[in-house]
């Protein structure tokens, strides 16, 4: 499956952002999603996923109460909206598909390109 993520952009501290990723080349809906992130020096990690049915979702501590996950599988789409950004939420955010349900890096086979969210404080 290939990813592509959209949603790039430069927003306030406090203020919102919605990223998306459009899934093309196999069943979307076979897959779990992911979003994790990569600040500039820091190791990517692990933001927050959705099961394949998006009955379930995971969230890292840090994002909890402010992001959603989200899917549309009639647009082989996955969301994050993301509300109360924080500076420290300033990362390369990338989306993923894995076979399951994960938290980890290594569990997802399919990344996309990246998309780059700035937040000034």
């Amino acid at each position: 499956v290939q990813l592509q993520a959209s949603g790039e952009g430069l927003v306030q501290a406090g203020g919102s952002l919605r990223l998306s990723c459009a899934a093309s080349g196999r069943t979307f809906s076979s897959y779990g999603m992911g979003w994790f992130r990569q600040a500039p020096g820091k190791e990517r990690e692990f933001v927050t996923a959705i099961s394949r049915s998006g009955g379930r979702t995971y969230y890292a501590d840090s994002v909890k109460g402010r992001f959603t996950i989200s899917r549309d599988d009639a647009k082989d789409t996955v969301y994050l909206q993301m509300n109360s950004l924080k500076p420290e939420d300033t990362a390369v955010y990338y989306c993923a598909a894995t076979n399951g349900l994960a938290y980890i890096t290594t569990m997802y086979a399919y990344w996309g390109q990246g998309t780059l969210v700035t937040v000034s404080s």
